[in-house]
C-alpha cells in the first residue's frame, strides 16, 4: 500500500500450520519462523506477527517460497488470520486439504432399517 508519504506497512497476527512431508525443508521453515519470533502452538503450528504492505496471504507465500525448498506434491502450509473486517479466515497457501486421519471414527448419516423379508 502506498500513500502520498510513500510505502507503509501493517502488522497482522497469523497462525501457520505446516506439513512438509518426511524429507521436507524443516530447517528452512524453522529458521524462517525463528527470524519472525514465532511462538510454538503445538506440533507444526506457529503464531507470529507478520509485517506486510499488501496482500498478507500473497506476501507470506512469496516469502516462504523464497526461503524454503518446497516439494509441490508433499508440502502443505495453511495460514489463518483476521481479514480487514475482523473475520477469522484460513486457506492453504501451498498444497490442499486431504482426507483426515479421523475420517470414519464417528457415526454419520441416519439409521436405516433394511426390509429383507417380504
Amino acid at each position: 500500500m502506498s500513500s502520498v508519504f510513500g510505502e507503509f506497512s501493517v502488522k497482522s497476527f497469523v497462525w501457520l500450520s505446516f506439513d512438509l512431508g518426511v524429507k521436507g525443508d524443516y530447517e528452512g521453515i524453522y529458521a524462517w519462523l525463528a527470524r519472525l519470533g514465532a511462538k510454538e502452538c503445538g506440533e507444526n503450528l506457529a503464531y507470529f506477527l507478520y509485517e506486510h504492505s499488501g496482500d498478507l496471504r500473497q506476501e507470506i507465500a512469496q516469502d516462504l517460497e523464497a526461503s524454503l525448498d518446497l516439494d509441490p506434491l508433499k508440502s502443505r502450509i495453511y495460514l489463518i488470520w483476521k481479514n480487514t473486517k475482523g473475520k477469522v479466515i484460513g486457506t492453504f497457501i501451498f498444497g490442499r486439504r486431504r482426507i483426515p486421519p479421523w475420517a470414519g471414527y464417528a457415526a454419520t448419516g441416519e439409521q436405516i432399517i433394511d426390509d429383507i423379508g417380504s
